[in-house]
């Protein structure tokens, strides 16, 4: 079976990628048909995670190994197929390219063509000019922040989302506060 990702950027408006790749291949192959379309460099740490359809991260398949202590378990890219974790079209998946910033692209699965398979991933859509791989802080800070995905704008957010503007000292629980001093 081959799947469809459609892939695009929250910091390039016209920035879309569209990969073609069998379902039987692994993660490493279809970061390394990412990164081939757009021009960044293998040798940066980087991780998938398959996402709820609000974007929300749920299991993540990474290039590396960092030996967490978790009890949670480790997918590695070169070991995890992709059919094992996506099988519907319309599955959400983040590319994580940078983990300083934690920047990454918004991915899709589009359509799966059964029946069909491909021996190497296959780039059918480029447009426009991916964002560079690695930002510095500086220019992370200089950027104008963006709410997060599925955030609530900050124009839908009135009283009833934070509560009363007015003070009330009734609300105020101060036990505990006697103890302590502030220098």
């Amino acid at each position: 079976m081959v799947y469809k990702f459609r892939i695009i950027s929250d910091e390039v408006e016209n920035f879309r990628r569209e990969i073609e790749i069998d379902a039987d291949s692994t993660f490493l192959a279809l970061r390394n048909a990412i990164c081939e379309s757009v021009g960044y460099d293998k040798n940066v740490l980087s991780s998938f995670f398959i996402c709820d359809d609000n974007w929300e991260k749920d299991v993540e398949i990474t290039l590396e190994d960092m030996g967490s202590d978790s009890s949670e378990d480790v997918y590695l890219m070169e070991d995890s197929v992709i059919a094992d974790f996506v099988e519907d079209e319309g599955q959400r998946l983040l590319f994580v390219f940078d983990y300083i910033t934690d920047r990454c692209f918004y991915m899709e699965l589009k359509e799966t063509e059964p029946g069909k398979s491909l021996l190497d991933p296959l780039c059918t859509v480029a447009r426009g000019k991916a964002p560079a791989q690695i930002m510095d802080i500086e220019e992370l800070e200089e950027k104008p922040k963006k709410p997060a995905v599925g955030a609530t704008p900050a124009a839908d957010m009135d009283e009833e989302f934070y509560g009363s503007n007015e003070y009330n000292p009734d609300e105020f629980d101060a036990e505990g506060f006697d103890e302590m001093t502030f220098e």
